[in-house]
């Protein structure tokens, strides 16, 4: 009887100690199956309620922690089933300091998020400071408040585990000046991004030349500038190296100039060159794309092969395209004009004359001409 109510106790205790691990895993599975509608019901409550904000920041800062939210979520059912469990004291201390690393890396993690160059955060600072908007000097903050977010989520998390970080910083103070002597190539690339970020020689998107590179710019980092050419490579210039040169920035022209040399025949009366350079100056006048400030059409000179017109004018467009577009409309009505007026364009010519003698007389001109073209 003794035995059969020792098996009796036996099977009850073995029962009761399973259930706690059955326990533990339908806790851990209920409360995983709902974090996201818990995420998604609990954002909406709280977008509900800054609604009425004046500004967008708190929308952005919600959406921002929404993700880290629903990743403590999960991390809450394991905490929960890991309380109905009879852990060792080591065990559930590893638990517990688990679970606060990975809070800590949430909030780190939202604030990240919130601290992204496109999440509109400065943007909203620089309008309410009444502080004009300058996105080189925006994604280098963000990119550096992004780093000592990192920094100080790892100096904690190490000391959340009993590591300690202090004798490490205070070697950095006895192994600076190796740091610094062996840092040297990464500090002037630094001091390269600040200085593009205050002086601002470019801006993001703008098209420029230097003798290393040219491209429009996609990106300015700590290290290098990011410049995508127009045969479509990406070409990272170290930041030390591109404040040191010319940097020509196309981008910021008003407009492109327009200029060449329009060559007519010899043959061309002055009365029709005259009608022509005339003609010529009304069309770029007239043109809505042609900048009226400065137009230069004039009979320039007599040169080997033709009588030149010159023309300089500026086309309202910085646009490489449409500055094509824009020459291509005059060159054709330039055209029309030539034709309607009947004046030929020159092109390279010789002309040559040779003697012609009979036996026994004086060498003559006989006026014979062969014309070379």
């Amino acid at each position: 009887m003794s035995v059969g109510n020792h098996g009796i106790a036996f099977n009850y205790s073995t029962a009761a100690e399973y259930s706690h691990w059955v326990y533990a895993l339908l806790v851990f599975l209920l409360i995983s199956g709902l974090r996201k509608p818990i995420t998604a019901y609990s954002t909406k409550i709280m977008l509900l309620l800054t609604s009425k904000t004046k500004t967008s920041f708190p929308e952005k800062m919600i959406r921002s922690f929404e993700g880290p939210f629903r990743f403590l979520v999960g991390f809450l059912g394991i905490y929960l089933a890991s309380r109905l469990l009879n852990l060792p004291d080591n065990v559930d201390g590893v638990i517990l300091n688990l679970i606060r690393s990975i809070l800590v890396v949430a909030i780190a993690w939202g604030f990240i998020n919130l601290f992204q160059n496109t999440s509109g955060v400065f943007e909203n600072l620089a309008q309410r400071f009444s502080v004009e908007k300058n996105d080189i000097l925006i994604q280098f903050i963000a990119k550096g408040i992004r780093v000592i977010i990192v920094a100080l989520t790892v100096s904690i998390v190490v000391q959340e585990w009993g590591y300690n970080v202090n004798s490490f910083v205070a070697g950095l103070g006895i192994g600076g000046l190796a740091f610094a002597l062996a840092a040297q190539e990464t500090l002037a690339n630094l001091f390269g991004g600040m200085v593009i970020t205050l002086d601002q020689p470019f801006k993001l998107e703008d098209w420029i030349e230097t003798p290393s590179v040219e491209g429009v710019v996609e990106e300015i980092s700590f290290r290098s500038t990011r410049v995508r050419t127009f045969s479509q490579a990406l070409v990272h210039v170290p930041n030390a190296t591109i404040v040191k040169e010319p940097i020509t920035n196309w981008s910021r022209m008003g407009k492109r100039r327009i200029m060449f040399t329009l060559g007519v025949t010899y043959s061309t009366p002055r009365e029709k060159l005259e009608n022509c350079t005339g003609l010529i100056r009304e069309l770029l006048v007239d043109h809505r794309e042609i900048d009226n400030e400065l137009i230069m059409v004039r009979f320039n000179e007599f040169s080997q092969n033709s009588l030149d017109i010159f023309i300089y004018c500026f086309a309202l467009t910085t646009q490489w395209g449409e500055f094509l577009r824009i020459k291509e409309d005059i060159n054709f009505k330039t055209m029309d004009i030539l034709k309607k007026e009947g004046v030929s364009i020159a092109f390279p010519s010789r002309s040559i004359y040779f003697e012609n003698k009979r036996p026994g007389e004086m060498p003559e001109l006989a006026g014979h001409e062969i014309k070379q073209k």
